[in-house]
């Protein structure tokens, strides 16, 4: 047996009415190695008594009162280790529950003893969901984790001001004027713009008006003309 110690896993169990009823005959059936911790109909009733926290599983069914909508905040206020159960083929859902916090999924469709298998696999810390969704929650978290990858380029743009992104529109729309007249343009001093000449190159890792002019078109930087009614 999974449990080695002996000690008994305390099953939360959240459901609708007849659903839970079959799921507590089921639990009370595998004593003594699964003990009834609580029973409750949905989610938010689960969270309210205090029996969740005396949980080291809870059983969810997804198909229930909250669906997957509750999971993340079942997850979220709880220690116990959660495996959600659902008739759902939707394999978005079964990956979706996984990364919101659920530990596995199981089958409605599967014999009984697979989900009383399924508990003590979750509760000793394993995951129980089949090969081809470990590659799928895999690919995705890779694809949220480059998503959510700062650019580094556009966090240097990002520490721009204002004035120095106006200093670089008008220099790389216009790059041969010469620094007066340009200076002029924007209403400031030739000694201003050389100021901001020198924060916007340190900030961007630029050393000359070529490598801004350059840099301000592969960015996008200049600014977009205003369309003629």
């Amino acid at each position: 047996m999974l449990n080695l110690d002996k000690t008994p896993i305390r099953v939360q169990l959240v459901a609708l009415s007849l659903e839970l009823w079959g799921l507590e005959r089921l639990v009370e059936s595998a004593q003594p190695r699964l003990v009834l911790a609580g029973a409750a109909t949905s989610v938010a009733q689960c969270l309210l008594s205090a029996q969740h926290h005396a949980a080291d599983v809870v059983v969810l069914d997804l198909d229930g009162e909250d669906g997957i909508a509750s999971l993340a905040d079942l997850h979220n206020q709880t220690k116990a280790k959660i495996l959600v159960i659902t008739g759902s083929r939707n394999m978005s859902l079964h990956d979706s529950a996984v990364l919101l916090g659920g530990r596995g999924v199981v089958d409605k469709r599967e014999a009984p003893p697979t989900l009383l298998k399924a508990i003590e696999r979750v509760h000793a810390g394993e995951i129980w969901i089949d090969r081809n969704a470990t590659g799928r929650i895999m690919l995705e978290l890779a694809q949220k984790k480059t998503a959510s990858t700062p650019d580094p380029e556009q966090q240097k743009i990002a520490s721009l001001t204002t004035r120095e992104r106006q200093t670089i529109e008008a220099m790389a729309s216009d790059a041969a004027t010469p620094g007066k007249l340009m200076a002029e343009r924007l209403f400031i001093s030739e000694q201003t713009l050389r100021n901001h000449l020198t924060s916007i190159y340190r900030k961007l890792g630029l050393t000359n008006r070529l490598d801004l002019y350059l840099y301000a078109h592969r960015h996008g930087l200049l600014k977009k003309p205003t369309a003629q009614a």
